[in-house]
């Protein structure tokens, strides 16, 4: 409750509106998320037993990734960390933020992630949200301009490229895209891991990447946003194929490609916040998640229209509709959502404003 009334507080003084996380904001994040990445229990494992072997608890069997109650928020947990830090390399937290990461990307831990990956019996593990946030990760450490940061980029390479290598194979045989609101999103995937591919310089990864897409959502019409969200949903299937493709198109065939998809959002017809009837509801508190994720893909396609284009206005207003209903939430007190929430919260909170 501490953490939502002060969170709470730095709204109530204008932090809303100003691009990017504040230092007060990414210090309280942090410090929240450096205790969740360290923290093993309570955990939901993604694992497959062959036998009384592999019964294995959650640190043995992943040395870098065991926090935040399962491997993918863990991971985007650190993504967070790295992000805060990166920009804003005095934070308070900085020095075990540091711990964390020399630790958590040690060659040993790394090693034992990537034989976790290659195992018999694991094939799939995480496919494909977990993928995507872990090459997301990865593209912040490889963009980042530092020594330590170079450092763990290249410690942590060898999973980038057992992943990089998953997702290669995969997306050849994924004939139809997932447009679920949770994890397997494929648009969701695509779009963070465009960003690996761009900051890692891989061009093939990236053709594949956007020929995926085209060939997925290329010839999208009249998306059925009216029927979102479902009732666990923190993703939007719509808004994130059309954020996606706002990467992926150049700007004039953008335009009319989203006219196509979502006529109705560009003619004013633009979503409400999700209502979240109980955040200590693991499921429920997702749309908290939902409403963030929804006020980043709203800003992100109101980018792709030009500046003075009347349209963009209807976007910005339900984004920040979005925002306010979702942000006084990040740290609730409740584990369910708060062991997640405040990695969607910073990359909407750096969307295009």
């Amino acid at each position: 409750m501490v953490g939502r009334m002060a969170l709470v507080a730095v709204l109530a003084a204008g932090a809303l509106g100003a691009q990017g996380v504040s230092r007060e904001t990414a210090s309280r994040f942090a410090g929240h998320v450096l205790v969740s990445v360290d923290r093993e229990y309570p955990n939901k494992l993604d694992h497959t037993m062959a036998g009384p072997q592999d019964v294995r608890g959650p640190k043995d069997l992943h040395p870098a990734f065991y926090g935040c109650f399962d491997w993918h928020s863990s991971v985007h947990g650190h993504w967070m960390l790295a992000r805060v830090l990166r920009t804003h390399p005095a934070l308070p937290e900085a020095a075990g933020i540091r711990r964390v990461f020399d630790a958590h990307f040690a060659p040993a831990a790394v090693k034992a992630e990537v034989d976790y990956f290659r195992s018999p019996g694991h094939r799939g593990f995480e496919r494909t949200y977990g993928w995507a946030w872990l090459l997301k990760l990865q593209a912040e450490l490889r963009t980042w301009d530092s020594p330590e940061g170079r450092r763990w980029a290249d410690q942590l390479q060898p999973l980038a490229d057992a992943v990089a290598a998953e997702l290669r194979a995969f997306l050849p045989k994924l004939t139809y895209p997932n447009r679920t609101g949770v994890h397997p999103n494929t648009a969701f995937t695509l779009s963070l891991a465009l960003d690996y591919a761009k900051a890692a310089q891989d061009g093939p990864l990236q053709a594949l990447l956007t020929e995926r897409a085209r060939a997925y959502y290329g010839r999208d019409r009249q998306g059925p946003l009216a029927w979102e969200p479902g009732g666990e949903d923190f993703i939007s299937p719509c808004l994130e194929e059309a954020a996606l493709m706002g990467k992926v198109l150049p700007p004039a065939e953008f335009r009319p490609w989203l006219e196509g998809f979502l006529p109705g959002l560009l003619k004013g017809a633009v979503p409400r916040p999700a209502h979240v009837s109980d955040r200590t509801d693991p499921r429920i508190v997702h749309l908290d998640g939902l409403n963030l994720s929804r006020a980043r893909c709203l800003r992100e396609i109101a980018a792709g229209l030009p500046p003075r284009d009347a349209r963009r206005k209807a976007l910005l207003v339900s984004a920040q509709a979005h925002e306010e209903a979702a942000l006084p939430h990040v740290l609730n007190g409740n584990y369910e959502g708060d062991h997640w929430l405040a990695t969607f919260a910073v990359r909407m909170m750096e969307a295009p404003r």
